[in-house]
């Protein structure tokens, strides 16, 4: 991966002065639960988009992070924007809807006050009130994470998921924990650049290739006519799938983020295909998406994945919009589009919050869901302790539900200490809310959830952080390469995200002690990239909750942010 040159630099640079938000006036008027899908349509073509799903088919809590680091022209803007500055720079009220939907700002009054958000039930009637409203004139797109991140999800390997994408109507997919399956499963249910899947819709995947012959293994781009107007939609999976999962479930395929591709095809699309509006359906990661919207000409619009921002307005880089649409079920982005002589000559925009208990449920998928859940009903609902803390996960560091994996498995391996994942997706538990089976799945439902432990000297333990950190907080986002930082259990440290690789950790305590970078530290974690023998991480904290009872995890202060 090459370094940002100086002109990277510069173009980033001349982009950001460029990409700066709609005004806050643009936002609207404030949202209220009953005006939830209040919206004066706009021109001939609307793009509906979900993405990161997880699998979660029913209505949930998901606290937006407090903690999100933007590295150099990032910094300051949205999604890089938490709390009360995020309020401040679209002039959300506090304690209103728009305060509770997109920032951890009073989260569990608020959660009381406004009920969950989510259910497939609740998308569904909101997808199919707007294909009512616009007959001919709706393409709904799905961004990928979508057949992972649930406890009937891996029981099923995914296939409960097919059948509610299916029965929802989605008509283009593209994708990333899919694979995670392995491919033999992604080709049966999404088929290949030869074949139908069970999927009834189009799934496409320009970036995947076979490393031999380097042949597109998916279809790269569908073109589908809605509203009389032609709709080129390139796919893009998640450029590091091979690295950030087990190169097991992939094999002899590469990915990458293929630049140079993307022009190519966009190019096609709108001098072969006629294309009159081009889209790209990503799963890279916002800033992946923001510096690639800089630097390939002729995008319209980029409905983008991965790192689970909300983001209230498009960014507008040049001619094209980067929009992402959350998590976990949570909102539904509606785009209109006035298309004129092969031309975006107007748009306007809402990402709704699904607000379950304001929307109505429809009778199909709700009958969907509930033959899916009712094998598994009685493990699911399992009671296993009550949380007396909100619990979380998403955010820069370490989150509370975070805690309790690294407590279940430092206690497991009598462990000095433990890692897991900075994964972003994991639905929040409310104080008083007893923890159930189904809410550790949604925090570590994967298919490889083996626990180890090993002994790490403190200069290994060192580099492991070190090396998530650069992962994180890289100057060039095309070297991220997804998640937030290693969350770490039985230790304190301070990060700067601003220093160069192998510079940004400090101050590494473990029970009380600096690290000694030449000692041997008893070390657990999960969710290997290699193939482990421990028991299941679910196993593991479903276990340890049991012993429980009642759960508080108070702030640990493990992380000290400098600069």
């Amino acid at each position: 991966m090459d370094e940002v040159t100086r002109r990277d630099f510069l173009a980033l640079a001349a982009v950001a002065a460029g990409a700066s938000l709609i005004s806050k006036r643009g936002i609207g008027a404030e949202m209220k639960p009953e005006n939830l899908t209040d919206f004066q349509a706009m021109g001939n073509v609307t793009l509906l988009h979900m993405t990161d799903s997880h699998a979660t088919l029913l209505p949930m809590h998901y606290r937006e992070p407090d903690s999100l680091y933007g590295v150099g022209g990032e910094a300051g803007k949205p999604p890089y924007l938490t709390g009360k500055a995020l309020l401040d720079h679209y002039g959300f009220k506090p304690g209103s809807l728009e305060a509770h939907a997109y920032t951890h700002l009073s989260f569990a009054e608020l959660a009381q006050q406004y009920g969950p958000m989510g259910g497939y039930a609740h998308i569904a009637a909101l997808v199919n009130r707007v294909k009512t409203e616009r007959p001919g004139k709706v393409l709904l797109l799905d961004g990928g994470d979508t057949i992972q991140g649930s406890a009937t999800a891996l029981w099923t390997q995914g296939r409960d998921m097919i059948d509610v994408v299916n029965q929802l109507g989605v008509e283009v997919f593209s994708p990333h924990w899919e694979f995670t399956y392995g491919i033999d499963k992604v080709r049966e249910y999404f088929g290949d650049a030869e074949k139908q899947g069970v999927f009834k819709g189009d799934f496409v995947a320009q970036n995947v290739r076979d490393t031999q012959w380097r042949e597109p293994v998916f279809k790269p781009y569908t073109v589908r006519e809605t509203g009389g107007v032609k709709i080129g939609v390139i796919g893009q999976a998640f450029p590091y799938t091979p690295i950030s999962h087990p190169l097991r479930f992939v094999p002899d395929l590469t990915f990458g983020i293929e630049e140079g591709r993307i022009q190519e095809l966009v190019d096609t699309l709108r001098n072969k295909e006629k294309a009159d509006v081009v889209v790209l359906l990503s799963h890279n990661g916002f800033s992946v998406d923001w510096k690639l919207a800089g630097r390939v000409k002729g995008i319209d619009v980029i409905l983008g994945g991965h790192t689970h921002d909300a983001l209230a307005q498009p960014v507008k880089v040049g001619n094209t919009l980067v929009i992402q649409s959350g998590a976990h079920g949570k909102w539904l982005s509606r785009l209109d589009l006035d298309v004129k002589d092969k031309r975006v000559r107007g748009w306007r925009y809402k990402l709704i919050p699904v607000l379950s208990k304001s929307l109505p449920s429809d009778p199909a998928m709700a009958k969907l869901i509930e033959d899916i859940r009712a094998p598994f009903k009685d493990k699911l609902s399992e009671k296993l302790a009550v949380s007396e803390s909100l619990l979380w996960r998403r955010g820069n560091f370490n989150g509370p539900f975070d805690e309790i994996i690294l407590d279940a498995l430092m206690k497991h391996y009598d462990a000095q200490i433990a890692f897991s994942p900075g994964f972003r997706w994991g639905v929040s538990i409310l104080p008083g809310q007893s923890i159930t089976q189904e809410d550790v799945f949604t925090h570590t439902g994967l298919t490889y959830p083996n626990t180890w432990s090993r002994e790490l000297m403190g200069a290994e333990i060192k580099h492991i952080m070190e090396d998530v950190a650069n992962n994180l907080f890289h100057p060039d986002p095309y070297a991220r390469q997804g998640g937030d930082m290693v969350r770490v259990g039985g230790a304190s440290y301070a990060i700067d995200p601003r220093k160069p690789m192998g510079q940004r950790i400090s101050n590494i305590m473990v029970a009380g002690k600096p690290l000694d970078q030449a000692k041997s530290y008893k070390t657990a974690g999960w969710a290997s990239m290699q193939e482990m023998k421990g028991p299941p991480c679910y196993d593991v904290v479903t276990a340890y909750l049991r012993g429980q009872g009642k759960v508080k995890i108070e702030d640990r202060n493990r992380v000290q942010l400098i600069g």
